[in-house]
C-alpha cells in the first residue's frame, strides 16, 4: 500500500488515501485505488462507493490521470488534475493540485473544469500558472493522438 495526498497550491493537504501500486512506469507509478466516500455527483460523472480509480502520476508530467470505473468494471472516463509533477517515496505519492481539470468521457469528449477558479486564483506562482498551461496542452495532446492511457478503454482496470 501507498498513500495518496493531494495538497493545495500553497502544499497544504487537502486529502490523503491508500491505493495498490500496479506497476512501476519508467516516470512514475500506476495505482489502484477505491472510492470509499460518499457518492458526490458532478453533473458529469458521479463517483460512487466501490468505483475503481487506475491512477498514473508521473514525476515529469504536470498532470495525474485516473481512469475510473464501476465496481463492475464498466468504465466511467478519465478525470485528469492538472498539478505539478508528483514526488514519490517508497510511501507516499505527494502532489500539489493547480485547480484546473479535465473530464473524459468514454467517447473521447473532454469538459475542461475550474478554467475560472485558475484564472482568477491569486495564490498560484508564475512557474505554477506556465506549468498548468502546459500540462493542460501535453493531456490533451495524448487524448487527441490517442496515447497511453487513452489507446483503447481496456485500459480500465478493476
Amino acid at each position: 500500500m501507498i498513500t495518496i495526498i493531494k495538497q493545495s497550491p500553497q502544499r497544504r493537504e487537502t486529502i490523503r488515501y491508500q491505493g495498490e501500486v500496479v506497476e512501476q512506469l519508467p516516470n512514475g507509478l500506476l495505482i489502484q485505488a477505491y472510492w470509499t466516500l460518499p457518492t458526490r455527483d458532478l453533473g458529469y460523472v458521479c463517483f460512487e462507493k466501490g468505483d475503481s480509480f487506475l491512477e498514473y502520476y508521473y514525476i515529469d508530467r504536470w498532470f495525474n490521470i485516473f481512469a475510473i470505473a464501476h465496481p463492475d468494471g464498466k468504465p466511467k472516463g478519465w478525470y485528469c488534475n492538472i498539478a505539478e509533477p508528483a514526488y514519490i517515496s517508497d510511501t507516499s505519492i505527494e502532489q500539489v493540485d493547480l485547480l484546473l481539470d479535465v473530464w473524459i468521457n468514454i467517447n473521447g469528449k473532454h469538459i475542461i473544469l475550474d478554467e475560472d477558479e485558475f484564472a482568477q486564483a491569486t495564490n498560484l506562482s508564475e512557474q505554477q500558472r506556465q506549468g498548468a498551461q502546459e500540462g493542460l496542452e501535453a493531456l490533451l495532446h495524448l487524448l487527441h493522438t490517442q496515447q497511453a492511457p487513452f489507446t483503447t478503454l481496456s485500459d480500465f482496470g478493476a
